[in-house]
Order: C-alpha cells, then structure tokens, then sequence
C-alpha cells in the first residue's frame, strides 16, 4: 500500500482534498482517537493566501442529488497567520503535511513560495492554479501558456516538491498538464470542482448561494474526473493525485486504474469524518 508522492514515502495512497478536512476542528472533536485512527497518508491544508479572506457570504452551500455546489470563498487566515497559527499544530500530524497556496499573479506566487521555503514542518507545495488571473479575469491554469509563463517565474523560489493543482474548467486539460510538466511541476492533481449555479427555488433566475456562483463536487462529477485523470496520465509521466466524487474503495480503485499513484477524498469526509479510513481498508482488501 505504501507509495513514493515527490520523494516523499506514503504509507498508503489515500489523502484528503484541500479545504475539506479541518483537521484542527476534527481534534477539538474527536481528541486523541482522531491522530491514532488517522485517516490519511499526508495532509493538505486548506488554501492559503497572502491576505486573509473572510470568504464568501452565506449561503455557501448547496446540496444536489449526488454531491454539493460550494461557495466557501476560500477564507482563511492569510499567509502570516498560517505559519503563526494554523502551521504549529498541522506540524504535529504524525503524517507529513502538503501546503497548498493560492495567488492571483506571479508576484503573489513567489512571496507564498518563498514564506515556505524555510519551514521544514512542510513536506510539499501544491499551487492552486484555479485562481482567475487578475488580468485575464480566466482561471490561470487554463491556459498552457498562461500556467507556462506563471511557473516560470515562480519555480526557482522553493526547493520543495511542487504539486500543480489543474482546474477542469479548460478545454484539453492534458495541454494543461503537459505544461506544467515542461515547467517544473513535480506532480499534478486534478480535478478542482466544475463550475455551477444553483437556483433560488424561492425566487426563479435568482441564486441560492451568497456568492453567486460555486462549484460542483461529489459523485455528480465522479465520470468527468476519470476521464481528465485517464487524458493527463496519457501525456505526463508526472505523478497524478486524483479527486473528485471518491466515496468507496471501489471508486478509488478505478482512479489509480486510471493512472493515478494517490487518490483524494473530499465530498465523503462532509458526510463520514471516517470515510477515508474506510476507503483506505477497503484499497488494501482489493489489492
């Protein structure tokens, strides 16, 4: 079960998904049985930021029949108040701990990569590259040669193993992949949430959601991710994490079938804090 991410020795290919686990939440909850039971080999933080962000405004979540439209808006305490706050206690996680950023330029990206250069507490970066760029007002990761041109600038700030983290709101997100590969990404995940729009039962044309609109996961979009997972594995020999609509070792199965050397649980974590371990087991039965 054990896997090689970046240099980095997993004990199993099971981690979670940015922004859906709040381990620090979970121990306040659970306590010690949480860090003897815990459910995944590595653990990615939620997104940083230069700047605090409060996040979107209420509602900032919509059920659908297989998954949820989010609006969360990526709140959190910005960069300093990670690594004074939030870096402490993630250090103490018996796995080794992935830090994913977020910046809307390359300036931004490089003063993120080089805050965690130092930290040895941090195993890896993952660049979250579905960000609208400021110019463009489009993701920055779905353009090749927008992504090209961003990695570019930013590579040399951090000796750390990088993981690019794709959107899927592009139009081949292979060309995407393969870009970041020919920039100096050490691996790949995929995919972020698909854009969607929820609507006000209440009041025709109008949105639920206070940001307006958000992102589908869960197993709603389970088929769109096998499909980018399989297009990538075909055009980069980068390791590949996988999301999008896990919910049963069965499901991961067909992901790392599908090229993938780690899986990702995100959606299921909301309803079962346990459903990772469970996937987890479930991987080492089906082996």
């Amino acid at each position: 079960m054990s896997v090689d991410l970046c240099g980095i020795e997993l004990a199993h290919p099971v981690i979670n998904g940015s922004g859906t686990f709040d381990v620090i939440a979970a121990r306040r909850v659970f306590g010690a049985s949480l860090d003897e039971q815990f459910p995944f080999s590595a653990f990615v933080s939620k997104t940083i930021t230069l700047q605090p962000r409060i996040g979107n405004p209420p509602p900032r979540l919509f059920e659908t029949p297989a998954g949820l439209v989010n609006s969360i808006g990526l709140p959190n305490r910005g960069l300093a108040g990670y690594l004074e706050h939030d870096l402490p206690e993630l250090a103490t996680l018996a796995v080794p701990l992935i830090t994913n950023v977020m910046g809307s330029n390359a300036d931004e990206v490089g003063e993120l990569f080089e805050a965690l250069e130092g930290r040895e507490e941090i195993a890896a970066i993952e660049l979250n590259v579905s960000c609208p760029n400021v110019k463009t007002g489009l993701d920055i990761g779905s353009d090749p040669a927008e992504l090209h041109r961003l990695l570019a600038a930013v590579r040399d700030k951090t000796s750390k193993p990088l993981i690019v983290k794709l959107t899927p709101n592009t139009a081949d997100v292979a060309l995407v992949a393969s870009a970041a590969e020919a920039s100096g990404a050490d691996a790949v995940s995929l995919i972020n949430t698909l854009r969607a729009f929820a609507a006000d039962p209440a009041q025709p044309g109008k949105p639920w959601l206070g940001g307006g609109s958000g992102g589908q996961s869960g197993a709603a979009i389970r088929a769109v991710a096998l499909a980018q997972t399989s297009a990538v594995a075909a055009a980069v020999k980068l390791p590949i994490i996988a999301m999008g609509g896990i919910s049963s070792a069965a499901n991961g199965r067909q992901f790392l079938d599908a090229g993938a050397v780690v899986i990702a649980v995100g959606t299921e974590s909301f309803r079962d804090p346990a459903a990772a371990g469970a996937i987890r087991d479930g991987l080492a039965q089906l082996a």
